[in-house]
Protein backbone atom coordinates (compact mmCIF):
# COMPACT_ATOMS: atom_id res chain seq x y z
CA UNK A 1 0.00 0.00 0.00
CA UNK A 2 1.35 3.24 -0.87
CA UNK A 3 1.96 6.19 1.87
CA UNK A 4 0.61 8.62 -0.01
CA UNK A 5 -2.54 9.79 -1.01
CA UNK A 6 -4.53 8.53 -4.28
CA UNK A 7 -5.01 12.49 -5.09
CA UNK A 8 -1.57 12.79 -5.88
CA UNK A 9 -2.37 10.29 -9.09
CA UNK A 10 -4.77 12.78 -10.02
CA UNK A 11 -2.84 16.00 -10.24
CA UNK A 12 0.77 17.33 -12.06
CA UNK A 13 3.15 19.95 -10.78
CA UNK A 14 2.47 23.72 -11.92
CA UNK A 15 4.31 23.28 -15.55
CA UNK A 16 4.71 27.20 -15.64
CA UNK A 17 6.57 26.78 -12.25
CA UNK A 18 8.57 23.91 -13.09
CA UNK A 19 9.45 25.71 -16.36
CA UNK A 20 10.31 28.30 -14.64
CA UNK A 21 12.66 26.50 -11.94
CA UNK A 22 14.24 24.64 -14.79
CA UNK A 23 15.70 28.14 -16.70
CA UNK A 24 16.59 29.67 -13.31
CA UNK A 25 18.42 26.12 -12.79
CA UNK A 26 20.24 26.53 -16.16
CA UNK A 27 20.77 30.67 -15.68
CA UNK A 28 22.89 29.46 -12.47
CA UNK A 29 25.05 27.24 -14.03
CA UNK A 30 26.32 29.74 -16.12
CA UNK A 31 23.97 29.60 -19.32
CA UNK A 32 23.04 32.58 -20.68
CA UNK A 33 18.24 31.68 -20.52
CA UNK A 34 16.07 34.29 -21.23
CA UNK A 35 12.64 33.25 -18.87
CA UNK A 36 9.62 34.04 -21.40
CA UNK A 37 7.73 31.90 -19.01
CA UNK A 38 7.24 33.39 -15.49
CA UNK A 39 3.57 35.12 -15.36
CA UNK A 40 4.69 38.00 -13.15
CA UNK A 41 5.24 41.84 -14.12
CA UNK A 42 9.23 42.80 -13.86
CA UNK A 43 8.40 46.22 -12.51
CA UNK A 44 8.95 46.71 -8.41
CA UNK A 45 6.28 46.96 -6.36
CA UNK A 46 4.92 50.62 -6.29
CA UNK A 47 6.57 52.73 -3.16
CA UNK A 48 3.93 53.79 -1.52
CA UNK A 49 2.92 50.01 -0.92
CA UNK A 50 5.77 48.92 -0.04
CA UNK A 51 5.91 52.11 2.94
CA UNK A 52 2.84 51.12 4.00
CA UNK A 53 3.86 47.84 4.58
CA UNK A 54 7.08 49.13 6.57
CA UNK A 55 4.82 51.32 8.74
CA UNK A 56 2.17 48.61 9.61
CA UNK A 57 5.36 46.57 11.09
CA UNK A 58 6.53 50.32 12.64
CA UNK A 59 3.17 50.11 14.18
CA UNK A 60 2.83 47.03 15.18
CA UNK A 61 -0.05 45.46 13.33
CA UNK A 62 1.14 41.98 12.68
CA UNK A 63 -0.98 40.11 14.59
CA UNK A 64 -3.43 37.55 13.45
CA UNK A 65 -6.62 38.87 11.41
CA UNK A 66 -9.86 37.32 10.83
CA UNK A 67 -9.26 34.10 8.95
CA UNK A 68 -10.04 35.14 5.47
CA UNK A 69 -9.28 39.00 5.89
CA UNK A 70 -9.58 41.64 8.11
CA UNK A 71 -12.44 44.57 8.10
CA UNK A 72 -10.20 46.98 6.77
CA UNK A 73 -9.48 45.34 3.59
CA UNK A 74 -12.53 43.88 3.03
CA UNK A 75 -14.10 47.58 3.28
CA UNK A 76 -11.38 48.71 0.62
CA UNK A 77 -12.18 45.71 -2.03
CA UNK A 78 -16.19 46.93 -1.54
CA UNK A 79 -15.06 50.34 -2.53
CA UNK A 80 -12.83 49.06 -5.34
CA UNK A 81 -16.23 46.47 -7.01
CA UNK A 82 -18.41 49.79 -6.64
CA UNK A 83 -16.26 52.28 -8.06
CA UNK A 84 -14.39 50.17 -10.50
CA UNK A 85 -16.95 47.64 -11.65
CA UNK A 86 -20.04 49.34 -10.70
CA UNK A 87 -20.88 46.06 -8.16
CA UNK A 88 -22.29 46.86 -4.86
CA UNK A 89 -20.76 44.36 -2.23
CA UNK A 90 -21.08 44.26 1.76
CA UNK A 91 -17.21 43.34 4.08
CA UNK A 92 -19.68 39.73 4.52
CA UNK A 93 -19.96 38.85 0.77
CA UNK A 94 -15.49 39.52 0.83
CA UNK A 95 -13.23 36.61 1.09
CA UNK A 96 -9.60 37.17 1.51
CA UNK A 97 -7.16 34.37 0.28
CA UNK A 98 -3.16 33.83 0.12
CA UNK A 99 -3.13 34.51 -3.70
CA UNK A 100 -6.23 34.52 -5.75
CA UNK A 101 -5.14 30.88 -6.20
CA UNK A 102 -6.09 29.74 -2.91
CA UNK A 103 -9.41 32.20 -3.39
CA UNK A 104 -10.01 29.40 -6.03
CA UNK A 105 -8.95 26.35 -4.29
CA UNK A 106 -11.58 27.53 -1.56
CA UNK A 107 -14.48 27.63 -3.68
CA UNK A 108 -13.55 24.67 -5.89
CA UNK A 109 -12.62 22.58 -2.60
CA UNK A 110 -15.71 23.93 -0.39
CA UNK A 111 -18.37 23.41 -3.04
CA UNK A 112 -18.11 19.91 -5.26
CA UNK A 113 -18.40 16.23 -4.74
CA UNK A 114 -17.18 13.66 -6.75
CA UNK A 115 -19.50 13.49 -9.80
CA UNK A 116 -19.44 17.01 -10.36
CA UNK A 117 -18.27 18.86 -13.55
CA UNK A 118 -16.59 22.13 -14.12
CA UNK A 119 -16.20 23.81 -17.63
CA UNK A 120 -13.09 25.09 -18.55
CA UNK A 121 -12.17 26.50 -22.08
CA UNK A 122 -9.24 25.62 -22.97
CA UNK A 123 -6.51 27.01 -23.49
CA UNK A 124 -6.87 27.75 -19.87
CA UNK A 125 -4.50 28.50 -16.80
CA UNK A 126 -2.83 25.71 -15.55
CA UNK A 127 -3.84 25.23 -12.03
CA UNK A 128 -7.87 25.35 -12.93
CA UNK A 129 -8.07 21.75 -13.97
CA UNK A 130 -5.50 20.48 -11.30
CA UNK A 131 -7.67 22.23 -8.53
CA UNK A 132 -10.77 20.58 -9.83
CA UNK A 133 -9.03 16.78 -9.53
CA UNK A 134 -7.99 17.92 -6.21
CA UNK A 135 -11.46 18.73 -4.88
CA UNK A 136 -13.06 15.33 -6.26
CA UNK A 137 -14.58 16.89 -9.06
CA UNK A 138 -14.41 16.67 -12.88
CA UNK A 139 -13.05 19.23 -15.38
CA UNK A 140 -14.98 19.50 -18.40
CA UNK A 141 -12.41 21.07 -21.21
CA UNK A 142 -14.06 22.89 -24.20
CA UNK A 143 -11.38 23.70 -26.67
CA UNK A 144 -11.39 26.63 -28.45
CA UNK A 145 -9.13 28.26 -31.62
CA UNK A 146 -7.62 30.98 -33.11
CA UNK A 147 -10.28 31.42 -35.03
CA UNK A 148 -12.96 32.56 -32.39
CA UNK A 149 -9.66 34.63 -30.97
CA UNK A 150 -9.23 31.69 -28.15
CA UNK A 151 -12.70 32.80 -26.69
CA UNK A 152 -15.60 30.14 -26.24
CA UNK A 153 -18.77 30.79 -28.24
CA UNK A 154 -22.29 30.58 -26.42
CA UNK A 155 -22.70 27.01 -28.29
CA UNK A 156 -19.93 25.30 -27.41
CA UNK A 157 -20.99 26.30 -23.52
CA UNK A 158 -24.26 25.05 -23.71
CA UNK A 159 -23.05 22.18 -25.49
CA UNK A 160 -21.04 21.21 -22.53
CA UNK A 161 -23.73 21.93 -19.97
CA UNK A 162 -25.16 18.97 -18.38
CA UNK A 163 -27.21 17.80 -15.20
CA UNK A 164 -23.84 17.51 -13.60
CA UNK A 165 -22.25 21.02 -14.23
CA UNK A 166 -21.45 22.60 -10.91
CA UNK A 167 -19.26 25.27 -11.78
CA UNK A 168 -18.06 27.43 -14.97
CA UNK A 169 -14.77 28.75 -14.99
CA UNK A 170 -14.49 32.24 -16.97
CA UNK A 171 -11.41 33.91 -17.18
CA UNK A 172 -10.97 37.23 -18.62
CA UNK A 173 -8.34 38.96 -19.80
CA UNK A 174 -6.72 35.21 -20.57
CA UNK A 175 -4.18 33.57 -18.82
CA UNK A 176 -2.26 32.35 -21.45
CA UNK A 177 -3.65 33.87 -24.46
CA UNK A 178 -4.40 37.60 -23.62
CA UNK A 179 -7.98 36.86 -24.69
CA UNK A 180 -10.25 39.74 -23.66
CA UNK A 181 -14.38 38.95 -23.73
CA UNK A 182 -16.00 42.09 -24.85
CA UNK A 183 -19.60 43.12 -23.63
CA UNK A 184 -21.33 41.42 -26.45
CA UNK A 185 -19.15 38.43 -26.22
CA UNK A 186 -20.36 38.25 -22.17
CA UNK A 187 -23.90 38.93 -22.89
CA UNK A 188 -23.93 35.62 -25.52
CA UNK A 189 -22.60 33.62 -22.80
CA UNK A 190 -25.25 34.79 -20.08
CA UNK A 191 -28.09 34.49 -22.10
CA UNK A 192 -26.95 30.38 -21.92
CA UNK A 193 -26.34 30.62 -18.06
CA UNK A 194 -29.74 31.90 -17.17
CA UNK A 195 -31.59 28.16 -18.74
CA UNK A 196 -29.19 26.86 -16.07
CA UNK A 197 -29.86 28.02 -12.83
CA UNK A 198 -27.58 24.79 -11.40
CA UNK A 199 -24.75 26.12 -13.08
CA UNK A 200 -22.61 28.79 -10.74
CA UNK A 201 -19.82 31.25 -12.29
CA UNK A 202 -16.40 31.77 -11.40
CA UNK A 203 -14.84 35.10 -12.98
CA UNK A 204 -11.26 35.47 -12.60
CA UNK A 205 -10.64 39.14 -13.44
CA UNK A 206 -7.02 38.88 -11.72
CA UNK A 207 -5.68 40.78 -15.07
CA UNK A 208 -8.57 43.68 -15.46
CA UNK A 209 -6.10 46.44 -15.09
CA UNK A 210 -3.72 45.17 -18.36
CA UNK A 211 -6.02 45.63 -20.75
CA UNK A 212 -5.19 47.45 -24.23
CA UNK A 213 -7.24 49.94 -26.20
CA UNK A 214 -9.69 49.76 -27.54
CA UNK A 215 -10.54 46.73 -25.08
CA UNK A 216 -12.38 47.38 -22.34
CA UNK A 217 -12.85 45.04 -19.22
CA UNK A 218 -16.35 44.29 -17.98
CA UNK A 219 -16.98 41.83 -15.21
CA UNK A 220 -19.33 39.24 -15.83
CA UNK A 221 -20.91 40.14 -12.88
CA UNK A 222 -22.17 43.62 -14.11
CA UNK A 223 -23.36 42.54 -17.00
CA UNK A 224 -25.71 39.82 -15.41
CA UNK A 225 -26.77 41.31 -12.15
CA UNK A 226 -29.36 39.20 -12.09
CA UNK A 227 -27.00 36.07 -11.33
CA UNK A 228 -25.16 37.89 -8.73
CA UNK A 229 -26.96 34.80 -6.22
CA UNK A 230 -24.44 32.38 -8.09
CA UNK A 231 -20.93 34.09 -9.44
CA UNK A 232 -18.05 34.19 -7.89
CA UNK A 233 -15.52 37.12 -8.51
CA UNK A 234 -12.45 36.74 -8.12
CA UNK A 235 -9.15 39.26 -8.29
CA UNK A 236 -6.52 39.93 -6.34
CA UNK A 237 -3.47 42.87 -6.05
CA UNK A 238 -0.54 40.38 -7.74
CA UNK A 239 -0.81 41.56 -11.28
CA UNK A 240 -2.63 44.89 -11.15
CA UNK A 241 0.19 46.40 -8.40
CA UNK A 242 3.50 44.28 -9.60
CA UNK A 243 2.45 42.28 -5.74
CA UNK A 244 3.34 38.68 -6.83
CA UNK A 245 5.25 37.67 -3.54
CA UNK A 246 2.87 39.19 -1.01
CA UNK A 247 0.15 36.98 -1.81
CA UNK A 248 -3.17 39.15 -1.92
CA UNK A 249 -6.35 37.59 -3.47
CA UNK A 250 -9.60 38.01 -2.99
CA UNK A 251 -13.36 37.35 -3.97
CA UNK A 252 -17.24 38.44 -4.02
CA UNK A 253 -19.88 36.33 -3.73
CA UNK A 254 -22.90 35.04 -1.72
CA UNK A 255 -22.37 34.69 1.77
CA UNK A 256 -23.20 31.24 2.46
CA UNK A 257 -20.47 30.67 -0.62
CA UNK A 258 -17.74 32.75 1.43
CA UNK A 259 -18.88 31.37 4.63
CA UNK A 260 -17.65 27.74 3.71
CA UNK A 261 -14.38 29.12 2.08
CA UNK A 262 -13.69 30.84 5.38
CA UNK A 263 -13.74 27.45 7.10
CA UNK A 264 -11.82 25.98 4.74
CA UNK A 265 -9.37 28.24 5.13
CA UNK A 266 -9.71 28.65 8.61
CA UNK A 267 -8.06 24.78 8.93
CA UNK A 268 -5.43 25.49 6.07
CA UNK A 269 -3.18 28.69 6.09
CA UNK A 270 -5.50 30.74 8.45
CA UNK A 271 -5.53 34.65 7.40
CA UNK A 272 -3.18 35.84 4.31
CA UNK A 273 -0.23 37.84 6.05
CA UNK A 274 -1.31 41.06 7.72
CA UNK A 275 1.35 43.15 6.68
CA UNK A 276 0.74 42.00 3.20
CA UNK A 277 -3.38 42.88 3.96
CA UNK A 278 -2.01 46.00 5.09
CA UNK A 279 -0.51 47.00 2.24
CA UNK A 280 -3.21 45.89 -0.27
CA UNK A 281 -5.05 48.70 1.90
CA UNK A 282 -2.93 51.26 0.21
CA UNK A 283 -2.51 49.33 -3.30
CA UNK A 284 -6.70 49.89 -3.54
CA UNK A 285 -6.69 53.15 -2.05
CA UNK A 286 -3.76 54.97 -2.50
CA UNK A 287 -2.27 56.06 -5.74
CA UNK A 288 -3.08 54.61 -9.09
CA UNK A 289 -0.52 55.83 -11.39
CA UNK A 290 1.25 52.63 -11.23
CA UNK A 291 -1.47 50.92 -13.25
CA UNK A 292 -1.22 53.76 -16.61
CA UNK A 293 2.51 52.96 -16.32
CA UNK A 294 2.59 49.78 -16.53
CA UNK A 295 -0.12 49.26 -18.78
CA UNK A 296 1.27 51.69 -20.98
CA UNK A 297 4.80 49.64 -21.03
CA UNK A 298 3.00 46.31 -21.34
CA UNK A 299 1.71 47.75 -24.63
CA UNK A 300 4.61 48.40 -25.95
CA UNK A 301 6.13 45.48 -25.46
CA UNK A 302 2.97 43.25 -26.85
CA UNK A 303 2.98 45.37 -30.32
CA UNK A 304 7.13 44.84 -30.44
CA UNK A 305 6.48 40.66 -29.76
CA UNK A 306 3.54 40.39 -31.75
CA UNK A 307 5.57 42.05 -34.95
CA UNK A 308 8.11 40.20 -34.35
CA UNK A 309 6.92 36.62 -34.06
CA UNK A 310 4.41 37.04 -37.01
CA UNK A 311 7.72 38.37 -39.18
CA UNK A 312 9.17 34.26 -38.43
CA UNK A 313 8.11 32.07 -41.08
CA UNK A 314 5.91 29.40 -39.37
CA UNK A 315 4.90 31.31 -36.48
CA UNK A 316 1.36 32.86 -36.44
CA UNK A 317 0.41 35.38 -33.50
CA UNK A 318 -2.89 37.04 -32.68
CA UNK A 319 -3.00 40.22 -31.07
CA UNK A 320 -3.83 39.85 -27.06
CA UNK A 321 -6.41 42.75 -25.61
CA UNK A 322 -4.96 42.35 -22.39
CA UNK A 323 -2.65 40.23 -19.92
CA UNK A 324 1.18 40.14 -20.57
CA UNK A 325 1.31 37.03 -22.61
CA UNK A 326 0.85 35.75 -26.48
CA UNK A 327 -0.40 32.80 -27.12
CA UNK A 328 1.68 32.24 -30.62
CA UNK A 329 0.90 28.66 -33.46
CA UNK A 330 3.52 26.85 -33.88
CA UNK A 331 1.30 24.84 -36.57
CA UNK A 332 3.14 25.39 -39.92
CA UNK A 333 6.62 24.32 -37.72
CA UNK A 334 5.17 20.43 -36.67
CA UNK A 335 7.44 18.08 -38.58
CA UNK A 336 10.31 19.95 -39.38
CA UNK A 337 13.64 18.75 -37.98
CA UNK A 338 16.61 20.70 -36.08
CA UNK A 339 19.87 20.97 -37.52
CA UNK A 340 20.98 17.87 -35.57
CA UNK A 341 18.00 15.92 -36.41
CA UNK A 342 15.65 16.57 -33.67
CA UNK A 343 11.90 16.11 -34.64
CA UNK A 344 9.70 18.66 -33.59
CA UNK A 345 6.58 16.71 -33.60
CA UNK A 346 5.13 18.74 -31.28
CA UNK A 347 4.84 22.01 -28.97
CA UNK A 348 6.59 20.51 -25.87
CA UNK A 349 9.77 19.46 -28.31
CA UNK A 350 9.35 23.14 -29.73
CA UNK A 351 9.85 24.43 -26.63
CA UNK A 352 12.52 21.58 -25.66
CA UNK A 353 14.17 22.31 -28.30
CA UNK A 354 14.40 26.62 -28.37
CA UNK A 355 15.52 25.92 -24.70
CA UNK A 356 18.36 23.54 -25.46
CA UNK A 357 19.73 25.19 -28.80
CA UNK A 358 19.12 28.90 -27.99
CA UNK A 359 18.42 29.44 -24.20
CA UNK A 360 14.43 30.85 -24.31
CA UNK A 361 12.37 29.34 -22.12
CA UNK A 362 9.20 28.96 -22.81
CA UNK A 363 5.65 27.30 -22.17
CA UNK A 364 4.54 24.71 -24.58
CA UNK A 365 0.67 24.91 -25.43
CA UNK A 366 -0.09 21.29 -24.22
CA UNK A 367 -0.07 22.62 -20.71
CA UNK A 368 -2.83 24.72 -20.97
CA UNK A 369 -4.86 22.33 -22.73
CA UNK A 370 -4.49 23.42 -26.74
CA UNK A 371 -1.79 22.42 -28.96
CA UNK A 372 0.16 23.86 -31.44
CA UNK A 373 0.86 26.87 -29.14
CA UNK A 374 3.37 28.02 -26.59
CA UNK A 375 3.01 31.06 -24.32
CA UNK A 376 4.88 33.75 -23.81
CA UNK A 377 5.34 36.30 -21.09
CA UNK A 378 6.32 39.49 -22.16
CA UNK A 379 6.92 41.10 -18.62
CA UNK A 380 10.07 41.19 -19.37
CA UNK A 381 12.58 44.79 -20.73
CA UNK A 382 12.75 45.51 -24.15
CA UNK A 383 15.98 44.68 -24.74
CA UNK A 384 15.54 41.25 -23.07
CA UNK A 385 12.39 40.86 -25.37
CA UNK A 386 14.77 41.82 -28.78
CA UNK A 387 17.13 39.16 -28.03
CA UNK A 388 14.43 36.68 -27.41
CA UNK A 389 12.67 37.57 -30.31
CA UNK A 390 16.22 37.15 -32.18
CA UNK A 391 16.69 33.35 -30.66
CA UNK A 392 13.35 32.87 -31.67
CA UNK A 393 13.39 33.81 -35.07
CA UNK A 394 17.03 32.40 -35.46
CA UNK A 395 16.24 29.05 -34.05
CA UNK A 396 12.88 28.57 -36.36
CA UNK A 397 14.71 29.70 -39.29
CA UNK A 398 17.59 26.61 -38.57
CA UNK A 399 14.71 24.10 -38.92
CA UNK A 400 14.55 22.07 -42.06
Amino acid sequence: MSFFSKTLNRVKPSPTISITAKAAELKASGKNVIGLSAGEPDFDTPDNIKNAAINAILAGKTKYTAPDGMPELKKAICKKFLNENNLKYEPAEISVGVGGKQVLFNALFATLNSGDEVIIPAPYWVSYPDMVLIGNGTPVIVETSIETGFKITPEALEKAITPATKWFIFNSPSNPTGAGYTQQDIEGLVDILRKYPHVWIMTDEIYEHITYAPFKHVSLAEVAPDLKDRILVVNGVSKAYSMTGWRIGYAAGPVNLNKAMSKIQSQSTSNPCTISQWAAVEALEGNQDYIDFSRDAFKQRRDYVVEQLNSVDGINCIVPEGAFYVYPSVHNIIGKKTNDGVLIENDAVFVEQLLEKEGVAAVHGAAFGLSPYFRISYALSMSELEDACARIKRFCGSLV
